[in-house]
């Protein structure tokens, strides 16, 4: 079963789209594949190995033109909160499955954490929604969008054939950036758009997350410890990481916004 997993992680590996700034990022080949014991310096080399990646999220015109209050109609929202819908109630069910597969690990809590912070994120998201005028059904209705759902499908591809440990380190590199962001618009969406501090918990809950970090490379040290390569976790914060940029340029695809990723 090892083999046949690692065999079709690299499949999906090779499948990026052209023309983009992911392809910067994507194009080393993976590392990590010696033993490594240490998961905090495992963790610490994916941090600085994906900067770019991370500063091309935080620094999105997306968010800028939401910090701007001018170039996004708050109709235009609503594209971002059926997309969210769709991506956290599949989320939902990925790390619920992760919680089957791996439930007698160590690392049950933390999956359970994170099953918990998901069902609070769905409940809050209504909250924004419905200050948009979406009902439930209309938000059920927003159609996924390939490139903002292909976050969300790597999720249940780890939850089906990867790892806990895997899952743990993709979540902890990428929620840096994604916190971040929520942070950003959160304030945006407040002093630009006048939503209602009631409208906005969702963007709190991830800009006032607790720290996990302790929690996350624990679950990295045991995956390592049980023999979990590190060059998997690395791929997997490599590839959460850029699905996340893709999630960000389609939100300014779907806003017809032009995209300059490098200024």
């Amino acid at each position: 079963m090892e083999s046949l997993s690692r065999r079709a992680q690299s499949v999906h590996n090779k499948r990026f789209l052209p023309g983009s700034r992911l392809l910067e990022c994507c194009i080393e080949p993976i590392k990590g594949n010696s033993a490594m014991s240490d998961a905090r310096q495992l963790i610490t080399e994916i941090y600085s190995d994906l900067k770019p990646l991370e500063h091309a999220i935080t620094n999105h015109p997306y968010l800028r033109a939401i910090e701007e209050g001018r170039a996004i109609a708050r109709e235009q929202l609503r594209v971002f909160a059926g997309q969210q819908y769709h991506i956290i109630r599949s989320d939902l069910r990925s790390i619920a499955l992760l919680v089957s597969r791996h439930g007698a690990l160590p690392s049950r809590d933390f999956l359970f954490s994170l099953l918990q912070g998901e069902a609070a994120a769905l409940k809050a998201l209504h909250l924004f929604a419905t200050d948009l005028g979406l009902s439930p059904g209309e938000l059920e209705a927003v159609e996924p969008i390939p490139a903002a759902h292909a976050y969300c499908t790597f999720v249940a591809w780890l939850a089906l054939y990867g790892s806990d440990a895997e899952l743990a380190g993709a979540f902890l590199v990428n929620f840096a950036a994604w916190d971040a962001n929520c942070g950003r618009m959160r304030q945006a969406l407040h002093d630009k758009y006048n939503f209602p501090d009631s409208a906005l918990a969702f963007f709190d809950l991830f800009a006032n997350m607790p720290p996990f970090e302790s929690e996350a490379i624990q679950v990295v040290q045991s995956g390592l410890d049980r023999g979990v390569s590190p060059g998997l976790i690395r791929r997997a914060a490599r590839l959460l990481q850029g699905y996340e940029l893709m999630y960000w340029e389609a939100m300014a695809d779907a806003a017809s916004l032009r995209r300059d990723i490098g200024t």
